[in-house]
């Protein structure tokens, strides 16, 4: 009896004593938060060699600056190099942060948003990755800061892994039937959201114990599906065949006649009607023949702002994808049109159907709400033929994108090709010229060729060859028809993601171009004149609007004068007034003062995303030191050009500008001269923008 109750007495002793470890391991663990840092927080500032810290929302949208790529300088943004290098997105998150010692040479790159600036050396660097606590590390709940030199303790980078694939499933059995169903499940995905939403932000006033393994920090919204049954009629109706060289997918999948398509697309139109509309304004004017009769606008809206794009589809009427098919890509264009979000301050667009020739249906202001958009889409009759995407690319870089069919210039021209199987002739070519004049090209291929039909196809790899960048952003491949409606707010989210739309930025519409104009007595009233044309002649040269290339002057003598600033101007007329309209001011030549003003008052207020280059003008020997405030401005990031005249003293335009200093100095012995640099000068830029690695 007493070894019975002295082993009862111990065994509840042992619960106790176990009951309170765990307590106590809980108050530990609550004790240990992930601390909150500011977006402009650098990295230099803080003290702890190795820390977990979460960053808020909307870093990306403010100008913190972040320089080299994969290792980044201490002296950058934290959350930026986050957003920098893919861990997290402008969403915020929770990061693990890595010092490691100085580096020489970091390399600026532009990707996820930010552009990272090239910095020679610095004296500390670190390192990111996703914000999990590594086994046997203590992290601190609490972060020092210090404006010392903090210690620097190296470590092995981690490279995270962003590349994007596409999700590829086999059909179910009874296919015909699915596809009836999942265009009912799509419909019910995208009535409630129609417009993609960004990552879902983190709450920021409650502290995240760090003992334990985090999820990732953001998380995107997927949309919930529930089947939904509907009756679906199959006949034996053949359709036309296309040349051998192309197969017929779907011969008698469809029992609609031609002549009753309009009635079909009523019916379809009245299944839609649970859908909300984004409703939009736009100008409904139109000059194209293919639009005998542009429906009047019944709503008004002004669409979705965060996805200003002008957008145009190719769509596939060759016969090869059969009638039913074709029906199962006017659902997806649809869908697609609900989900954008169609208005004249949001996106806009328009669909070029292709076969043997490409038509234009309508373009980007035939239709300004997505339920007109929707009621066209429907009734569009397949004109059948070849997949000549090569002809059609050809014919949208060519007609499609010209003010009178409602493209905006500020707005990113972007095109997105339907093919099913291959393209019956080349892709190469006319896509590369498409994407010289500013288009994004995006991919959505169908069902590729099959093993047997390779030998057919006449250009292997044509995706890859056709978009910019190999990386499966401007791709999407789907493994079948009846699978094309998940990839709608996936290829959404990829088309509205301006700052990813790299494609169509060239050295024409990239950058902040600062002038900064010799004022000085010695220059005179006439010469000032002449500094002004070829002022001029520069800038008209770019292609200037808020969100491409902007231009901003400053004029100097012992003084500084803004004359205008990159936000003032926005079309290539009022930039090129406002030049002509600059008076001559006449004092002294303080050239090294000049360069601080424009880097304070002009390249301070550049976009993240912009490549910032001064053209600096004198005819003389500064006043005042250069080299110091140019090295500056060269480690902000700023590409300087110098371009003396006259007396101007060589050492001190090579010391003004960026290395290589022969590639980016220019001396001329009279201002009458100035007129031969102008095509050299924006040679070496594009030259030069062409040869850094983007994206």
């Amino acid at each position: 009896m007493k070894a019975t109750v002295i082993a009862t007495f111990f065994g509840a002793f042992l619960i106790c004593a176990y009951a309170a470890k765990e307590a106590t391991k809980k108050t530990k663990k609550a004790k240990l938060y992930v601390p909150q840092i500011d977006c402009d927080v650098k990295a230099g500032k803080i003290i702890n060699p190795e820390f977990i810290a979460k960053c808020p929302p909307g870093c990306q949208d403010v100008k913190y600056r972040v320089y080299g790529t994969d290792i980044y300088a201490s002296f950058s943004s934290v959350c930026n190099a986050a957003i920098h290098s893919g861990i997290i997105d402008n969403a915020g998150g929770k990061i693990l942060v890595q010092k490691v010692a100085g580096h020489s040479g970091y390399r600026g790159t532009f990707s996820n948003g930010v552009r990272s600036l090239s910095l020679p050396r610095w004296r500390e660097s670190f390192l990111v990755s996703e914000g999990k606590p590594r086994k046997g590390v203590t992290y601190p709940s609490t972060l020092e800061y210090s404006s010392s030199k903090s210690t620097a303790v190296k470590s092995e980078p981690k490279k995270p892994e962003q590349d994007l694939k596409a999700t590829r499933r086999a059909d179910p059995p009874n296919a015909s039937e699915k596809a009836s169903e999942q265009g009912d499940v799509v419909r019910k995905e995208y009535q409630t959201s129609p417009v993609p939403t960004p990552a879902t932000q983190m709450a920021t006033t409650t502290p995240t114990p760090t003992t334990t393994t985090t999820d990732p920090s953001t998380t995107t919204a997927k949309p919930t599906t529930t089947p939904a049954t509907t009756r679906t009629t199959t006949a034996a109706a053949a359709a036309k065949t296309r040349p051998d060289l192309h197969r017929v997918r779907d011969i008698g999948s469809s029992n609609v006649h031609p002549a009753y398509s309009s009635v079909v697309a009523a019916a379809s139109t009245m299944e839609t009607d649970l859908w909300k509309p984004a409703l939009s304004l736009f100008d409904t004017g139109f000059s194209s023949k293919e639009e005998l009769n542009p429906k009047p606008l019944e709503s008004i809206s002004q669409g979705n702002p965060n996805c200003k794009v002008d957008l145009s589809f190719l769509m596939d009427g060759s016969w090869s994808i059969g009638k039913r098919r074709f029906q199962l890509q006017k659902r997806f264009l649809s869908n697609v049109a609900q989900a954008l979000g169609i208005g004249s301050a949001g996106p806009l667009m328009g669909i070029v159907q292709y076969g043997d020739d490409p038509s234009t249906e309508f373009n980007l202001k035939t239709y300004a709400n997505s339920k007109d958009l929707r009621n066209a889409i429907e009734k569009i009759p397949q004109k059948g033929g070849l997949s000549n995407v090569g002809k059609a690319l050809s014919f949208v870089n060519k007609n499609f994108f010209l003010d009178a069919n409602g493209n905006r210039g500020g707005a990113p021209n972007v095109v997105v090709v339907m093919v099913d199987g291959w393209p019956t002739d080349r892709v190469e070519e006319a896509s590369r010229l498409a994407r010289e004049s500013g288009i994004n090209i995006f991919f959505v291929t169908i069902e590729a060729a099959a093993e047997s039909e390779k030998q057919n196809v006449i250009e292997p790899n044509f995706v890859d060859k056709a978009v910019c960048r190999t990386n499966g952003f401007y791709s999407i491949n789907v493994p079948s028809w009846f699978s094309l409606h998940k990839v709608v707010q996936p290829l959404v989210k990829r088309v509205c993601d301006s700052d990813r739309l790299v494609c169509s930025k060239t050295c024409l519409n990239s950058a902040d171009i600062g002038f900064v104009i010799d004022g000085s007595s010695s220059v005179g009233t006439s010469n000032f004149r002449t500094v002004l044309q070829f002022v001029a002649n520069i800038s008209k040269e770019f292609e200037i609007s808020d969100t491409d290339t902007r231009i901003g002057a400053v004029q100097y003598t012992y003084e500084q004068r803004l004359e205008f600033s990159f936000d003032k101007y926005s079309t290539k007329q009022d930039v090129l007034s406002a030049i002509k309209r600059i008076s001559y001011w006449s004092g002294g030549t303080s050239t090294g003062a000049a360069i601080t003003y424009a880097s304070e008052q002009l390249f301070s207020k550049s976009k993240p995303n912009k490549r910032k280059i001064m053209i600096l003008i004198t005819d003389g020997r500064s006043y005042d030191d250069v080299r110091v405030p140019a090295m500056a401005a060269h480690q902000n990031g700023v590409i300087a050009y110098s371009i003396g005249v006259a007396w101007a003293a060589q050492d001190e335009l090579e010391a003004i500008a960026t290395d290589p200093d022969k590639e980016h100095s220019f001396f001329v012995d009279e201002f009458d001269n100035l007129y031969r640099f102008v095509n050299q000068l924006i040679q070496n830029i594009c030259t030069e923008f062409n040869s850094q690695p983007r994206n």
